[in-house]
């Protein structure tokens, strides 16, 4: 994965377009579950990460504060395309900050960095294909292909298969309409769409083709 320290934004722009169009035919089909839309893996995951990697991205040990920000929780599983829950599946989560910076010698942003937060986590399903996260919610941020809103990237992989991806707001409807990325998703973008359930959670499956 070191290959893509080196990415350009506008690199990961149009190989990210791609990439979604390829996904977005691949999700087609007459499946109990609707695949998970996938995106390109982008230039800011963390590969020389060597920070904490825990469930809780509010948090850094010897930091003065918790992170910046609206704290919020994400729930949901990881499902094969039958529904069947997906146990031991591995979930990679990287974001930009509050406001909206990624932890990334590449990021050219000149936004702020925030000492409390972890910006990366690695967490594993349950039996029951279950996952959770505490984090902040992502500022958006401008790009070469336009602002992007608010959204997470996810790694995920099961036993047998395996997608990166990312997971955006449902409050953020308009911002993510006129998102490059998102629209590309077409009639698959709802697949990565969180569910609010109140009370700054949300709710969101990840499906992969197998286990």
């Amino acid at each position: 994965m070191t290959r893509h320290r080196h990415i350009t934004r506008r690199r990961f722009a149009a190989g990210a377009l791609a990439g979604a169009a390829i996904g977005a035919g691949a999700a087609k089909g007459a499946l109990a579950q609707t695949l998970t839309a996938t995106s390109e893996l982008g230039p800011f995951y963390p590969s020389g990460y060597r920070g904490e990697t825990d469930a809780d991205l509010t948090r850094v040990a010897g930091a003065a504060k918790r992170a910046e920000g609206q704290v919020i929780e994400i729930m949901g599983r990881v499902l094969d395309r039958h529904g069947n829950p997906i146990r031991g599946a591995v979930l990679d989560l990287w974001q930009a900050n509050h406001h909206g910076r990624y932890d990334h010698p590449q990021d050219p942003a000149v936004m702020p960095l925030d000492p409390g937060f972890q910006g990366f986590a690695k967490v594993a399903t349950g039996g029951d294909g279950s996952w959770k996260l505490t984090t902040i919610k992502p500022g958006s941020y401008d790009s070469p292909i336009g602002n992007r809103p608010p959204h997470i990237h996810l790694d995920v992989a099961g036993v047998d298969s395996r997608i990166v991806t990312q997971m955006y707001f449902p409050e953020d409807a308009e911002a993510n309409a006129r998102d490059t990325l998102y629209s590309q998703l077409g009639a698959d973008a709802p697949t990565v769409v969180a569910k609010a359930l109140g009370d700054h959670r949300y709710a969101w499956d990840v499906v992969l083709i197998e286990g």
